[in-house]
C-alpha cells in the first residue's frame, strides 16, 4: 500500500463516503434514488455507513424532497434524524441541496426565480443546522446543465447552446447566492464544489471540437472561481449563446471559489472523438453541426485509455491552486472491479499528493448502490440496480467486499483481499494476469457449472486453477490436502458432484460419496487452511409441501437419494466450516452446455420434432452465467451460510419450455405435457425464493440472453 502522504493542510488524505441521491425530473415525474433503495425507511443505514470508519459523508438534504411546496411548509423530519445521528456518531456531513435536479415543481434551471428560491431554502437549512460546515448546493452543475438543457435527457428537455448556457449560469449564480445566504448564519461554511473530471481526446480531424470540450469541462468551476472574463477561451461562445455580460461580470467580480474542488471521476469519464464513424456503432455517432464524429469511452480505445486519478487531481490543483478531492469513486461492474477502482483512486490520490497537490480526500461513492444509471435515469420504474459498499436487495443493507476495503483504508490498514492482487481491467492487457495473482481452485471443472466458473474467472480477471474429477477426487482427504498445499488457493469453488437424479436411486453410495463426502472433505481442509469455500446444493432438498417459493430458513425434507445427499452435505459442510457458502440452485441452463433442458428442447424443435415436458412440477430455472457471477460476488464479499440463487420466476417445466421456444422463435404449441421423470420422486413444487436478497434477473431476460449467447457460440455449444 502507498505510504500515507501529508497534504499541504498538514493532514493525511481522508476517506469520505457518499450516497447516490439524485432526484432528477423527466417530464413531470421526479425520480428519487434513495426512495428506490428504501433508505428513507431505514434509519439504521446511517449507523452502517458510520461503521465503515469514513470521516465525512456527502449526504443529501434535497430541496425537492424537503421543501417541494416552499420553505414555510418544509418537512425536516428525515434530515433531523439522519443529520443528528451523523453528528452523534462523529461523521461530518457534506450537505447537498440539489443533486442532478431542477428544483421542485414550479421552477427549473431556466427559471430566473430559481436562484433566489434556492438561496431561501439554503438560508432556512443553515438556520436549522448551524453546526453544518460543508455544503454542495448543486452537484455537478455543468453535467446537469448538459443533460437537462443541451442533450434534452432531463427536465426542461432543451437541446440548444442558449438553454445550456442559461441553465449553467443559473446554477452558478444559485450556488453563489446559496453560499452567501448560508454564510450569514454560518460564516465559516465551506463550499465543496463537485464536477465531472472527464477529459476529451480525439483524432486530428476533430481536434478543434476536443479543445472546445476541454475548455467547457471547467466552465462551472471557472465561473465560480471568478476566472471568466473577456480573455477566457469561451467568452465569445458564452456571449453568442445569450449570456448577459453583466451577469458574467458579477460572477467574476464577486467570486465564490470552492474550499475544496471535488472531482467526480469514472472509468468512462474520459472521452475520445473519432471522425471515422465506420469504426463504431451508430449509437455513438454525433456532431457539432459542421462535423460528424463518434464519441466513445477512451478506456476502450487501443492506445488511448484513461488518465486516471493522479493526473485528474494534479490537473485541477495546478489550474486552481485550491485543495482537491475525489468526490465520487464508484464503478458499475463486478465486485472485484469495484474494489480495484476504489483502490486505484486511493493510490492515485496519494501519488498526486506526493507530487505536491493538496489532496484532502477520496470519496467512496454510492455506498447504498444506485439505480438505472445505464439509462441515464430515464426509466420511470427502477429496473437495474448496482450495489456499492452495501447491497439492499433484502431490504437490509448487506456489506459487500467494497465495504471491507473501505474499512481497511479508513483504518490505515493495507488492503489484503486476494482479488486486489490483480489490477483493474482498465489497466491490464487482455488475458494477462500477474504472476503474483492469488487463485481460486475450481473442482469439477469439466462439468457445466465448473466450465462456467472457469470462463467467468477468465473474463473477470480472477486467477483460477481448474481441476476436473480426473485431476482430483474431492472425497480423498490426502489428495485434497496435497493439491491445496501445492496450489495455495485463497478460495475453493466446488462444482463437482453426482448430477444424475434418477440414477442415484440405483447408485446411492456413489452419489453420497460425490455429493456429501467430497464437500465435507473440502470443508475440513478449508477450515484447517483458512480458505473460503463455495459449494452447491439443490431445490430437491425440499418436499414440495408448500406452494410458495422456498427461502433459506425453510426446513429441508428431501424425497429422493440425490436430495438426501445434498441435505447431508449442507449439514456437514456448515458444521465443519461455518464460514462456507452453500448455494442452493435449481434447473440450471447455459449457452455452452448441450445437455441442459433448454438446449435439448431447441435442438428437438430445430429438427422438427415434438418435445414433451412435465406439467406437474413447479421449479425456478436458473441461467448459469447469472448464477456463476452472483456466486463469485458473494464469495468475494465473504458471504456464508445457505443462499438461494435462482432466476426470478416459478413455473412448470412445460411452461418453461413454451417460454423458451417462443424466445427462440419456435411455436410454443409444439410442446406437449408429460409426467415428471421417474424413478426418483420429485417435489411437485420446488421454486426458490430468498430472504437474503439473492434473486437473479427475471427469466424472460435470461432467455433472451441465452438465445443471443447460444447463437454467438454456435455449434461449439
Amino acid at each position: 500500500m502507498h505510504r500515507l502522504v501529508t497534504t499541504a493542510a498538514g493532514m493525511g488524505i481522508a476517506l469520505w463516503g457518499g450516497v447516490e441521491c439524485t432526484i432528477n425530473r423527466v417530464g413531470d415525474q421526479f425520480l428519487d434514488q434513495l426512495e428506490h433503495c428504501g433508505h428513507y425507511a431505514r434509519p439504521g443505514d446511517v449507523d452502517a455507513i458510520a461503521a465503515l470508519g469514513v470521516a465525512a459523508v456527502r449526504y443529501p438534504a434535497l430541496w425537492e424532497r424537503i421543501a417541494p411546496d416552499g420553505v414555510a411548509r418544509a418537512d425536516w423530519r428525515g434530515s433531523d434524524r439522519a443529520l443528528m445521528r451523523l453528528r452523534e456518531l462523529g461523521v461530518e456531513p457534506i450537505v447537498g441541496l440539489v443533486h442532478h435536479g431542477s428544483g421542485p415543481l414550479g421552477t427549473h434551471l431556466l427559471d430566473p426565480h430559481f436562484v433566489d428560491a434556492l438561496a431561501a431554502y439554503a438560508a432556512a437549512f443553515a438556520e436549522r443546522y448551524p453546526w453544518v460546515r460543508k455544503y454542495t448546493p448543486i452537484n455537478e452543475p455543468l453535467t446537469t446543465a448538459r443533460f437537462a438543457a443541451l442533450y434534452g435527457i432531463w427536465y426542461p428537455h432543451r437541446r440548444d447552446d442558449r438553454s445550456f448556457v442559461t441553465a449553467l449560469l443559473t446554477e452558478c449564480r444559485a450556488i453563489a447566492e446559496a453560499m452567501a445566504a448560508i454564510r450569514t448564519r454560518v460564516p465559516d461554511a465551506e463550499l465543496v464544489q463537485t464536477e465531472d473530471a472527464g477529459f476529451v481526446r480525439s483524432t486530428p480531424a476533430v481536434a478543434a471540437q476536443a479543445a472546445f470540450e476541454n475548455h467547457r469541462r471547467w466552465l462551472s468551476l471557472d465561473l465560480l472561481a471568478g476566472r471568466v472574463g473577456e480573455h477566457h477561451p469561451l467568452w465569445t461562445y458564452l456571449c453568442d449563446a445569450g449570456a448577459d455580460e453583466r451577469e458574467l461580470a458579477r460572477l467574476r467580480d464577486r467570486p465564490t471559489p470552492p474550499a475544496v474542488v471535488g472531482l467526480n471521476y469514472y472509468v468512462t469519464s474520459d472521452r475520445f472523438l473519432d471522425h471515422r464513424l465506420d469504426r463504431y456503432p451508430s449509437r455513438s455517432w454525433g456532431g457539432n453541426g459542421r462535423q460528424r464524429y463518434a464519441d466513445v469511452d477512451a478506456v476502450r480505445v487501443p492506445g488511448v485509455g484513461i488518465r486516471a486519478h493522479q493526473a485528474v487531481l494534479l490537473e485541477a490543483w495546478q489550474r486552481y491552486g485550491l485543495p482537491v478531492a475525489i468526490t465520487e469513486a464508484h464503478l458499475g461492474c463486478t465486485r472485484e472491479e469495484q474494489m480495484r477502482w476504489l483502490l486505484d483512486a486511493w493510490r492515485g490520490a496519494h501519488d498526486a499528493a506526493a507530487l505536491g497537490a493538496d489532496v484532502r480526500a477520496v470519496t467512496a461513492w454510492a455506498l447504498l448502490g444506485s439505480w438505472d444509471w445505464d439509462s441515464l435515469l430515464r426509466r420511470t420504474t427502477p429496473t437495474r440496480y448496482e450495489p456499492g459498499a452495501f447491497e439492499i436487495h433484502s431490504g437490509v443493507p448487506r456489506a459487500t467486499g467494497v465495504a471491507r476495503l473501505i474499512v481497511d483504508l479508513a483504518a490505515g490498514r493495507t488492503p489484503s483481499h486476494p482479488v486486489l492482487s490483480v489490477p483493474g481491467w482498465w489497466r491490464r492487457p487482455p488475458g494477462a494476469l500477474p504472476a503474483s495473482a492469488q487463485s481460486i481452485l475450481i473442482t469439477g471443472a469439466g462439468g457445466t457449472l465448473g466450465r462456467a466458473f472457469v470462463e467467468a474467472c477468465e473474463s473477470r480477471g480472477l486467477a483460477c486453477v481448474a481441476l476436473t474429477r480426473r485431476d482430483l477426487d474431492i472425497s480423498d482427504p490426502e489428495a485434497v490436502r496435497a493439491v491445496v498445499a501445492r496450489r495455495k488457493p485463497w478460495a475453493i469453488v466446488n462444482a463437482a458432484g453426482y448430477v444424475r437424479v434418477d440414477d442415484a436411486e440405483r447408485e446411492p453410495v456413489a452419489c453420497r460419496r460425490a455429493n456429501a463426502v467430497g464437500p465435507s472433505v473440502l470443508a475440513m481442509v478449508c477450515r484447517q487452511r483458512g480458505i473460503q469455500l463455495v459449494t452447491f446444493s439443490s431445490d430437491l432438498v425440499f418436499d414440495g409441501a408448500t406452494r410458495r417459493p422456498y427461502v433459506e430458513s425453510d426446513p429441508v425434507a428431501p424425497l429422493n437419494i440425490y436430495g438426501r445427499t445434498k441435505a447431508e452435505a449442507e449439514r456437514r459442510v456448515l458444521a465443519l466450516a461455518p464460514g462456507a457458502l452453500v448455494i442452493r440452485t435449481s434447473a440450471f441452463f447455459g449457452p455452452s452446455d448441450r445437455a441442459n433442458f433448454v438446449t435439448r428442447l431447441l435442438e428437438t424443435l430445430s429438427a422438427g420434432g415434438t418435445f414433451r415436458a412435465a406439467s406437474d412440477a413447479i421449479v425456478s430455472p436458473t441461467y448459469v452465467p447469472d448464477l456463476v457471477d452472483r456466486a463469485l460476488d458473494l464469495l468475494i464479499d465473504g458471504a456464508s451460510g445457505v443462499w438461494h440463487l435462482a432466476n426470478a420466476g416459478a413455473l412448470s417445466w412445460m411452461a418453461f419450455a413454451r417460454m423458451a421456444a417462443a424466445a427462440a422463435g419456435f411455436d410454443p404449441d409444439a410442446i406437449e405435457p408429460g409426467p415428471s421423470p421417474a424413478p426418483a420422486r420429485r417435489p411437485p413444487f420446488s421454486a426458490l425464493g430468498s430472504e437474503r436478497g439473492a434473486a437473479l434477473p427475471p427469466l424472460e431476460d435470461c432467455l433472451s440472453r441465452y438465445v443471443r449467447d447460444r447463437s454467438r457460440i454456435g455449434d461449439a455449444a
